[in-house]
């Protein structure tokens, strides 16, 4: 395999488990905003995404993109930009799928935990906005 290939394939596994461990993060405080706070969940939402935006950008100009412009004025700005509008991606999505399939209806309990809707929501949200962020990041962050 070519070394650009290799380099780009652990870049994007980099990326993968940065946004897994940002989701982590992100769903973490979903849920304690809306289970321990009692925050309606349109809210919250956008709370937590903030959370996990400010750990997600420490951890790709540091691991995920080698030689991330982090102290560029543009692409820092670039970087709030894109995370705006992944935050209003996913306040719109969770809010559709709030609409049309509610948030605290329990689908089923796990070893005394109650899975509800917006948990779902949460999960369907984020796989299609880890698509935008990993583009845009990558475009914003590797530029020369």
């Amino acid at each position: 395999m070519k070394t650009s290939m290799k380099t780009r394939l652990s870049e994007i596994l980099r990326f993968a488990l940065t946004g897994g461990v940002c989701f982590l993060i992100e769903y973490a405080a979903l849920v304690l905003f809306k289970e321990w706070l009692h925050m309606n969940v349109l809210i919250a939402t956008p709370l937590a995404f903030l959370i996990s935006v400010i750990v997600n950008y420490l951890m790709c100009v540091r691991w995920v993109f080698s030689g991330a412009q982090e102290g560029s004025r543009k692409a820092q700005i670039g970087f709030v930009i894109t995370s705006g509008i992944g935050l209003l991606l996913n306040w719109a999505i969770m809010a559709l799928l709030t609409a049309l399939f509610g948030e605290d209806t329990v689908l089923f309990s796990l070893f005394g935990l109650s899975v509800k809707v917006y948990m779902i929501n949460k999960v369907i949200a984020t796989l299609l906005v880890m698509i935008w962020n990993y583009i845009t990041k990558r475009m914003l962050l590797k530029r020369k």
